[in-house]
């Protein structure tokens, strides 16, 4: 059954052949906006409601009313004052509104704009040197045509968010330039706010922004859906492809043809890419908090206990004895050897007899992991190719604790690298991911190394970093009250 929705302005020209009312077919589809009683375009009033309590964030406008979690917050979205739902249940999906959490918490502006990071000379060298690159004939012969005769755009971007390909229709590519879509720009989501490419590599899955899900006000007259591409023998997240265009494009199809893209490009890909060896397994676990291990042509994803115990044996090929292992696991000192030898039971069952071996515990035939990688590479002094391999941190939500010291060495080291080497590009990519967003040294080395016509954002995220360290120190000096009970 189609549903009608409330009128949605879609252009920040002010063409009235793109301020029509959207009639879309599906309730899935959110961009709900509504006029003055309830909208999520920035203009009229608004209410939003996600997950309780009250909150108040200033992010660039004027003021507005949202309930973000818990604490009071004023959160203008980008100008007017607000009144959108946010709760799954009214105006904007869980996935757009914890979106909106991240770029608020990143400091992007909701009137700026996306930044042109590479000139043609890098733009070049990046394509030339990007894995994405093999696949951009089957994206092009499956995109191609759809982007131009609909008046759309496809592009690809890399795993930090910048524009590799942008390419389409003429006319929809001039509109373009007006928000710095273009090729070189960075549209990761703690750079550019919510928008499909940003959001799907954050989110590490297929997403479509419709029109007034956008976090930036410029934006807000398109719709864009993405997917995330893989390295198929990796699983490492090596860029996106997004279809970007008008309001025709807020479709649920939209979604669906873009991950079918996306899985072309990554079969592309493996049948390009070297066999894998018959005896060697690949383990992927920076960034994510379960695994995921290639072996022998088939990909098993792993328990968080199960990616923690492979992490430790991969980091230790020699072997790890029962007692180590145990200690390297668990906080909790009153675990006993049986638990352990349960869980290695249960991976050994799933991983067959013959690779997982005991006395000491150790793994068979070896393993190729992305983070011995990153390793490896900064071992060689090649920076920027440990950064590439870099997708996050080792299992970030481990608490294991031979976990957490391996995780805090390989990251301290490539910062260490990055601030050393002092490429703006590097630090920038560090700075803009949601692991560096706050890291304060990294932004002081960025804001030294960037050009001056690239310094002005830069230096106000500086600002407000060291303005918010600045008070908590202040807070954490003040003396408690003492409170009677």
């Amino acid at each position: 059954m189609s549903t009608a929705f409330p009128r949605i302005t879609m252009s920040p020209t002010g063409r009235d052949d793109l301020d029509e009312e959207a009639e879309l077919s599906d309730a899935w589809v959110a961009g709900r906006a509504k006029q003055a009683d309830g909208t999520a375009r920035g203009g009229g009033e608004a209410g939003a409601t996600v997950g309780g309590g009250e909150a108040g964030t200033t992010i660039g406008g004027r003021e507005a009313r949202t309930a973000i979690g818990d604490g009071e917050t004023g959160t203008a979205v980008g100008g007017r004052e607000t009144g959108t739902t946010i709760d799954g249940s009214g105006t904007i999906r869980p996935l757009v509104a914890a979106s909106w959490r991240r770029s608020a918490r990143a400091r992007v502006s909701p009137d700026g704009a996306a930044r042109v990071e590479l000139d043609e000379d890098e733009l070049a060298d990046f394509r030339d040197g990007h894995p994405l690159a093999a696949a951009m004939p089957v994206i092009r012969e499956l995109m191609g045509a759809y982007a131009t005769d609909g008046e759309h755009l496809l592009a690809v971007c890399d795993a930090a968010g910048r524009m590799l390909w942008v390419e389409g229709h003429p006319a929809t590519l001039r509109k373009a330039r007006g928000m710095n879509f273009v090729a070189g720009a960075r549209w990761s989501e703690a750079a550019a706010g919510t928008n499909a490419p940003g959001t799907a590599l954050a989110v590490d899955r297929p997403v479509q922004v419709v029109a007034a899900e956008h976090f930036r006000h410029p934006v807000r007259a398109w719709t864009c859906a993405a997917a995330p591409v893989h390295d198929p023998r990796s699983g490492r997240v090596l860029g996106a492809v997004d279809i970007t265009g008008g309001r025709r494009l807020a479709h649920p199809h939209s979604l669906g043809f873009v991950q079918a893209v996306a899985r072309a490009a990554e079969s592309q890909l493996a049948l390009l890419g070297p066999a894998p060896e018959a005896d060697r397994a690949s383990l992927a676990a920076l960034g994510r908090d379960e695994a995921s291990l290639s072996l022998g042509g088939r990909r098993v994803r792993l328990s968080r206990r199960h990616s923690e115990i492979l992490v430790l044996l991969a980091h230790r090929p020699e072997g790890i004895g029962g007692d180590e292992l145990l200690t390297l696991l668990y906080e909790d000192e009153s675990v006993t050897p049986v638990t352990l030898r349960a869980e290695l039971s249960r991976l050994r069952a799933l991983l067959g007899p013959d690779v997982l071996r005991s006395r000491p515990y150790r793994l068979a035939g070896g393993v190729d992991a992305d983070f011995a990688a990153v390793d490896r590479r900064l071992a060689s002094g090649a920076v920027a190719a440990a950064a590439g391999e870099y997708a996050g941190p080792l299992l970030p939500a481990s608490l294991a604790p031979g976990v957490v010291r391996l995780r805090e060495r390989i990251a301290g080291r490539l910062r260490a690298a990055l601030v050393d080497r002092g490429d703006p590009g590097l630090l920038a990519d560090w700075a803009y991911s949601s692991w560096g967003e706050d890291d304060l040294e990294v932004w002081r080395a960025l804001c030294a190394a960037v050009p001056a016509a690239r310094l002005p954002p830069v230096r106000a995220r500086l600002d407000s970093l060291e303005a918010e360290l600045s008070a908590g120190a202040t807070v954490l000096q003040r003396p408690v009250p003492h409170t009677r009970r």
